[in-house]
């Protein structure tokens, strides 16, 4: 599926998170335990959500690459070129996708991107923003996987990223590799959070107060 395609999803993404119950035999996301490690995790996705439009501006300076801009479906062709794989499509869990399914979409979208941002992260002037960035995916993995081991009752290994083997042959390819990076990281957290918020037993106390 192409990059743009999941950024177009996310709308639907958040209809489908407020409104999708929770399948049978959910004990486990009701655990006391299990809920602490889902609040932290959406305070940092969050924390990287708010990042990202710093994190943009610090490292890319073509005045054409703009996070939030419609013409960013342009660059869909240069994202295959360059080498950028589309990040998984996240489904809220449901009668059809099951806890493990989700979580497992989490971690393996997050260590993408972060192996994406070690790449290009290589060839950036201006790295500071992009590796605390990195940082902070790296902490919100380790949140995720520690929820998977609790769902399969195994220990998770927690991937040591490898920068990946991008096409860039200069310094615009560069800046369009970054920017599209942190464009469908954006995209990916926001549907991440919807995750995140349909598990999060809080929501339904505040509702209900």
């Amino acid at each position: 599926m192409d990059i743009m395609i999941v950024i177009a999803i996310s709308s639907y993404m958040a209809t489908v998170a407020r409104s999708a119950p929770l399948p049978e035999g959910s004990a486990l996301v009701e655990d006391p335990q299990f809920q602490e490690m889902v609040q932290r995790s959406r305070g940092l996705v969050e924390k990287i959500l708010l990042s990202i439009p710093d994190t943009h501006k610090s490292c890319i300076h073509t005045e054409t690459l703009q996070l939030n801009s419609s013409e960013n479906a342009m660059f869909v062709l240069m994202a295959k070129k360059i080498g950028i794989p589309s990040a998984p499509v996240l489904r809220v869990v449901s009668e059809n996708v099951s806890l493990q399914t989700s979580l497992t979409q989490m971690s393996e979208g997050l260590q993408l991107h972060r192996a994406l941002l070690s790449s290009v992260s290589e060839r950036l002037e201006n790295k500071n923003k992009v590796t605390d960035l990195m940082a902070d995916i790296r902490d919100l993995i380790i949140q995720i996987n520690k929820m998977l081991k609790m769902v399969q009752k195994e220990a998770v290994v927690q991937p040591t990223p490898t920068p990946m083997a991008l096409h860039l042959l200069g310094e615009y390819d560069v800046q369009v590799a970054a920017h599209l990076t942190l464009v469908q990281l954006q995209a990916f957290g926001q549907d991440t959070v919807r995750c995140l918020r349909s598990l999060d037993q809080s929501n339904e106390e505040e509702t209900e107060s």
